[in-house]
């Protein structure tokens, strides 16, 4: 087979296999791909995308298989370029995202003899591919090259001993590179795979409340109680990252409290417990610190990955609780034997593990959780009196509390804001999407527009100053591509702010350490954001009240478009201890 059939049939197995997005890097050794993908697009089946940044392009497409729950592929030319997928790569591993890495390579022949823009690209992910297979043209034919690639994207799906994830497809291509003259069928313009921007609200969200437990016109709380006698006990459910609804329905269920983090997806209802990390404290619920329910928790039922609080860490590590994780499927982010938690695959062995909540067990939980976020709420307002501005702590409740549809948060500081505090809404308003595999700033505004544009809705992303930075790559789209509608807020504290909340906000209160930290930790800087906006024909607004913010996230246009609201960061402790003290008066 010549480089064009190879590509064709590696093209083919790809949409056999469900992916209907691919995000392009330019390069001349990957052009048998593009050619062939050019040949194949259409808007329906097989939509195609450009980034010239393949770091960019590796997370876009990691944000179109987060949100649309299909695998979605990038595509690179060799060399450095297949380097820039790993970070995406790493994250997705760690978060069982099918995002699928096809790398141009050069031939077999130049291998090892210095020739240009050469390396062994084989395995070149490592453990973070799920299967890494190489395919050369001069060895294959097609059905053999299509078989190969529909088995590695078959392993990328996961399976009964094994998760879901990422996989690396390395094609090495020999010249010519190009189609024959005629050879190439092309599709017009209109029909490459490149849509229009869709209209605010379009589109449906990926998450929507289990439906699973409602069958035959019965609840899954009618079923656990028809199924057994559950014994009473102080039993709270925790929601780590990638729950999904059906931690929410097991604690409405049952009847017990539940601490869901954010990108949960399970953090509505009454059952939802508002401001949990400060009522259990820093030592897991028991201490001086934290509310006295904390310390009559006798067993745990987790589900998925608890990765924010150091709260629930504690929690997680007491010894005197018992803890079972719902594991249906492995996992790409733990080995079994390497946590302490009873592995449970069943629902109701799972129920029978954790009991139903005694009479006032819940009750006690909402009405503490109640005082506490008026308290916190009350010591926000107070302190965004006392400057004239909202804090970053009030800006991540506001947006938390208005964003419909996708909502996309940074890593660092701005997730852990929205897990303090958030109120639970009463119902799901929002599908919550994180970085919480690795919990890294790379790529988060290419992840956020993979999100819009697979989910085909207008997406919220909040983020600090830092998170935009490191990836105003994600803002650069050539004027064919397809613009998402994408809010992004940017909480401006001209430096790294999660780390006054750690260690090291202490350290830089010792004599002469202040300016230590704030240079290689607090990373402080200058740069005009709306000039970076503008300099890619994004519109920016620098929001300086708390109305101007409601308003303009209730007013949705097409598009995208950068919000910037200022923070302080020196009063960041400040803040934290005003809102820890509030909470606290609470407890008596």
């Amino acid at each position: 087979m010549d480089s064009m059939d190879t590509a064709r049939a590696i093209v083919t197995a790809l949409r056999d296999s469900g992916v209907q997005h691919v995000v392009i890097g330019p390069g001349s050794r990957s052009a048998p791909l593009v050619y062939a993908l050019a040949e194949a697009a259409d808007p329906k089946t097989l939509r195609l995308h450009v980034r010239i940044d393949e770091r960019s392009a590796a997370f876009t497409a990691m944000g179109i298989a987060l949100a649309s729950g299909h695998p979605a592929a990038v595509v690179t030319t060799s060399g450095t370029a297949a380097g820039n997928l790993l970070p995406a790569m790493m994250e997705a591993s760690h978060a069982d995202i099918r995002l699928v890495a096809v790398t141009a390579d050069r031939p077999t022949e130049v291998q090892c003899t210095g020739a240009n823009q050469t390396t062994d690209q084989r395995n070149i992910f490592g453990v973070h591919a799920r299967t890494s297979v190489t395919v050369t043209g001069d060895t294959s034919d097609y059905a053999k090259t299509h078989a190969v690639v529909v088995g590695a994207l078959a392993v990328g799906a996961g399976t009964a001993s094994s998760p879901t994830g990422p996989v690396h497809i390395n094609v090495r291509f020999r010249e010519p590179l190009i189609p024959q003259p005629d050879a190439l069928a092309v599709v017009p313009e209109a029909e490459t795979g490149v849509l229009p921007v869709l209209q605010p609200g379009q589109g449906q969200p990926r998450f929507t409340v289990d439906k699973r437990w409602r069958e035959r016109g019965q609840s899954y709380q009618d079923q656990l109680v028809e199924a057994s006698n559950l014994r009473e006990r102080h039993t709270v459910v925790v929601a780590g990252h990638g729950a999904g609804p059906v931690a929410h329905d097991f604690a409405l269920a049952l009847g017990l409290p539940l601490f869901a983090e954010p990108s949960s997806n399970a953090r509505f209802s009454r059952n939802a417990i508002a401001a949990y990390p400060y009522l259990l404290g820093p030592d897991g619920g028991l201490g001086e610190q934290a509310h006295r329910l904390g310390k009559h928790i006798r067993r745990i039922v987790l589900f998925g990955r608890p990765t924010l609080s150091r709260q629930l860490q504690a929690l997680l590590k007491r010894d005197d609780i018992k803890s079972a994780l719902y594991h249906p499927n492995p996992v790409g982010w733990f080995s079994p034997g390497a946590r302490k938690e009873q592995l449970v695959a069943e629902l109701q062995e799972l129920a029978e593990f954790a009991g139903s909540g005694p009479p006032g067990w819940l009750g006690s939980w909402q009405s503490a959780a109640q005082r506490a976020q008026r308290a916190l709420e009350q010591a926000l307002t107070q302190r965004q009196y006392a400057v004239g501005k909202p804090g970053a702590m009030r800006t991540a409740q506001l947006v938390s509390a208005t964003a419909i549809g996708q909502l996309v948060l940074g890593s660092s500081s701005v997730i852990r804001d929205v897990d303090l505090a958030w109120r639970p809404p009463s119902e799901a308003t929002s599908t919550v999407f994180a970085h919480r595999g690795l919990a890294g700033i790379d790529g988060t505004i290419s992840t956020a527009t993979g999100v819009s544009l697979a989910t085909e809705e207008r997406t919220t992303l909040m983020v600090g100053d830092l998170t935009f930075l490191y990836d105003t790559n994600g803002l650069l789209l050539g004027p064919t591509e397809q613009e998402p509608n994408l809010d992004i807020v940017v909480i401006n504290d001209s430096g790294g702010a999660i780390f006054h909340g750690l260690e090291h906000g202490e350290v830089a209160t010792r004599p002469g350490m202040s300016t230590v930290v704030e240079r290689f930790f607090g990373t402080p800087h200058t740069v005009n954001i709306g000039a970076i906006c503008a300099a890619h024909g994004i519109k920016h607004e620098r929001l300086t009240s708390e109305q101007q913010l409601i308003h303009v996230l209730g007013d949705p246009t097409n598009g995208r478009r950068v919000l910037e609201v200022v923070s302080d960061r020196s009063q960041r402790p400040e803040v934290h201890a005003a809102v820890q003290a509030a909470v606290r008066v609470t407890f008596v």
